[in-house]
Formats: structure tokens, sequence, C-alpha cells
């Protein structure tokens, strides 16, 4: 099941559920965070939840879209309490990308590796444990707060002083804390995590630097398993014309983590564990238009597909203006 958050053309608030290719109202339901809240004090599952209120009128989601009415699939009314995260050098790329890896990492010593591709083996070694044991812990980052979740349609905000603004299309899962501190799984999105890779290509220490910018998320949340072999496609749009498109791959077929060893190392620290709050974590990519050498411009759209995800997530570039920043002493 995927659901979707919109406004109706009054603008009030929807929720409504992909049944049988036609998006229908789920009734007496705001938000998809008020259907998690219900499921975890039903100690039911968020599938049942939405059977239970029921189904109403075909909702043309499409239309909303189109006119702006799409909201990010998670929200709250304090986006502070919501965590924007993610993990890097999680995924193999195609099947030719990993056979050559594999050879370059059995070939070369170990003095010879950079501190990325060693990360990445230790991957390849331990990403994925068996039942019951606990994997390697992957490369982690932070992103910001929910005042940089935009929502499918609306522009990504790139500042004026970054060097580059780029798409970085993901699986991102969706989580919310329990009463007592237990992470639960709402779902898992669409996601362009959009990073400045020119200052994150200057040295690797500017990584933290490179990730603090916007994100986007969307349209639609798969209720229950990720697929394990994701197959999609990211473009760049410039007047309407692609300038830019290659597949990507996710899932855990085509990733050196389980989700799961990824979700532990997420949720092992207490501060990610407080009751209420949110949690959007992003899984990584192997697919870049930096790495083609593409160079964004303002105005440029990016768009982001797999079949699983329903609707794609597209989002226009938009290059804000310089800001001067003064602190004042108290």
């Amino acid at each position: 099941m995927n659901l979707v958050q919109l406004l109706n053309a009054n603008g009030k608030r929807q929720v409504a559920a992909r049944v049988d290719d036609t998006f229908r109202h789920v009734k007496r339901t705001k938000s998809i965070l008020e259907l998690a809240h219900a499921a975890i004090e039903a100690k039911s599952s968020l599938a049942r939840i939405v059977e239970e209120r029921g189904f109403g009128k075909v909702l043309d989601v499409e239309t909303a879209y189109a006119e702006g009415r799409l909201l990010s699939p998670i929200d709250t009314h304090d986006p502070a309490h919501i965590h924007l995260t993610g993990t890097g050098l999680t995924h193999l790329g195609s099947a030719a990308t990993r056979d050559a890896m594999h050879r370059k990492i059995d070939d070369a010593k170990e003095e010879a590796l950079t501190d990325s591709m060693k990360m990445f083996r230790m991957g390849l070694e331990g990403g994925k444990p068996k039942k019951g044991q606990t994997g390697v812990q992957p490369e982690w980052f932070y992103k910001g707060n929910g005042t940089m979740l935009t929502g499918p349609g609306q522009p990504l905000l790139s500042p004026a002083f970054a060097e580059d603004a780029g798409e970085e299309p993901e699986i991102a899962g969706v989580y919310v804390i329990g009463p007592d501190g237990s992470p639960f799984r709402i779902g898992f999105a669409l996601a362009n995590e959009f990073s400045d890779h020119v200052t994150e290509r200057v040295n690797y220490l500017f990584l933290a630097h490179s990730k603090l910018r916007p994100c986007s998320l969307g349209p639609e949340l798969i209720i229950g398993d990720l697929p394990a072999d994701i197959r999609g496609s990211s473009r760049i749009l410039r007047k309407g014309k692609p300038i830019w498109e290659k597949p990507f791959l996710s899932g855990e077929d085509n990733m050196s983590h389980t989700i799961a060893n990824l979700e532990h190392h997420h949720f092992k620290y207490s501060v990610f564990r407080q009751p209420g709050d949110v949690h959007v974590h992003m899984f990584g990519t192997a697919t870049l238009s930096f790495a083609d050498g593409v160079k964004t411009e303002n105005g440029d759209v990016f768009e982001i597909e797999a079949p699983a995800f329903g609707l794609p997530l597209r989002n226009p570039l938009k290059i804000e203006k310089p800001v001067k920043v003064k602190v004042t002493a108290l």
C-alpha cells in the first residue's frame, strides 16, 4: 500500500491511499503521522488502521501534484523534531561496477586505499550480518531538521555560497519514536538527498558542510517491506528537455548493507530515540550527475522515479540570494 498527503482545493489536509491504481481518500485522517501514532497505540499495523478507517471518494492526486498541493509524506507541527540523516558508501551499483570494485579492492594494498575505499570494503565484508548479529557501522551524516524537508514539486533551495547543487537519487526510511523510546518504521519513500559535491571533493572532512542542504521526499510512501531490487531513473530537465539521465539501483540486492543494519547503527544512539521524534534516514546511492561532469543551473528540474514508488519526485532548483549574517553579543 502507498500513501500520499495533500491539500484539497480548499486547502484542507487529506491522506489518500493507492487502491487498484487509483487514489482513494482515507476517511477521518489528516496526516500519515496521525495514522502511525494510532497504529502504535492499537499495537496494530499501519495498513490495518487505514483499512479500519475506510476509503472515501477517488482523489485526483496528479492534478494536485500539478497544482502544487502535494505535501511531503511525513511532517509534523514542530519541524524541529524531524531529524534528516543518511548513510553513504552503501551501494554496489551495476553488476559490472560491482565486479570492478571488488577487483580494485582485492588487488590494492591496505595502505594504498583511500579512507572511503576502506569504509566501502568494510561494508562489503560486514554490512550484511547473519540474523541476530550486528554488522559493521556505515558512514553516517546529518542533513538538518524538518525545516529543510522539501515537498514534491517544491523548489530545492541551494545557498548562494554553495559550490554545487547536485541530486542524489535515494530511498529513505521514515520513522517515528514511540512513547517508550522504541523506533517504528512508517514506510519508505523516494528521496533527493541533494548535496554540494564540489565542496565535498575538496577534502572529505568537508562532508559535513556539503550535506547541510535541503532534501526532498515523496510523493508516495510505501507501507510494508522495501523491494529487494529497485530499478529507477534519475534525470535533469533544463527548459523542459533532459540534459542528463541515468538508471539507478537500490534495495538490499544492490547494497553492501542490510536495511536492518543501517537502522541499528542509527537508532543505537539514545538521542535518536526520543518519544515523538520523527526520522528521515536516507540509505545512499551509486548514481550522480556530478560524476558525469554535469553542472546544474538555477531553474533545472530534478526528476527521480521508480515503478514501486508510483509518482515521480520532481523538484526545481532555486539558488538563494546571498544572506548577510550578523552575530550580536548580548
